[in-house]
């Protein structure tokens, strides 16, 4: 009879084993749902080229009532700075600012129509610049359906989706802030080394004359000076 309970024990741990593992199995799955499911507002995200003396124009269609932000930053080019403007469908100016390297900026449409927004480089004559943007329309989906109405408290899963949904986001920020420091940070350095290239090339130039100066300076001071034979009169 004591042989006879050891199976018996073992194919109870194992069963409790299979059904720990495939609870975990499905709350990691609801877990990946329930993300895959929070989507963001629809938008526009873009780095794009601006030459000098150059305007460039952007339009979305919004409806009425819904909220819309953007946020821009000059990455390269002369001091990093643009003029930037936001028109609503009927020509009004709601937005305007003049030579900025970045700004962020909300607003909650009042009229359904096509926004416009434009980066303006007319100001600079020789100025290249880069600059990127990031145009979202709409405001971000509740991760749970029911996440606004309920009166209940989130349970433990719902509340670990919650806070990893909201550290992914503060990631992506982070993640684009870097990659802007990087890209503004690399076009820093390749300018600084251009300047530093010229400047050596320059300096050697300069040395140069100024040793092939000296050389016939003091050619001049061991050249022996004969004076010239006077003409003999009779």
């Amino acid at each position: 009879m004591g042989r006879g309970a050891a199976p018996s024990a073992s194919a109870s741990a194992s069963a409790s084993t299979s059904a720990s593992a495939s609870t975990s199995a499905s709350a990691a799955l609801l877990l990946l749902l329930l993300l895959l499911r929070a989507g963001r507002p629809r938008g526009a995200e873009l780095t794009f080229e601006l030459p000098d003396s150059a305007r460039q124009c952007f339009h979305e269609d919004v409806d009425g009532g819904v909220r819309f932000s953007l946020d821009y930053q000059v990455i390269t080019g002369g001091h990093y700075d643009v003029d930037c403007y936001v028109e609503d469908p009927l020509g009004n100016t709601i937005y305007r600012e003049t030579k900025k390297q970045y700004d962020s900026f909300t607003h909650r449409a009042e009229v359904k129509g096509v926004y416009q927004f434009c980066f303006s480089n007319e100001f600079s004559t020789f100025s290249h610049k880069t600059v990127y943007f990031d145009f979202q329309v709409g405001d971000e989906p509740p991760i749970l359906p029911d996440m606004g109405n309920r009166v209940t408290a989130l349970t433990q899963m719902e509340s670990a989706c919650v806070t990893i949904h909201e550290a992914l986001k503060t990631v992506i920020d982070s993640q684009t802030h870097y990659r802007l420091r990087e890209a503004q940070d690399r076009a820093r350095a390749e300018d600084l080394n251009s300047r530093v290239s010229y400047w050596s090339v320059g300096e050697t130039v300069a040395l140069f004359v100024v040793s092939f100066s000296q050389v016939l300076l003091l050619k001049s001071f061991f050249t022996e000076k004969r004076a010239s034979p006077r003409a003999v009169h009779s």
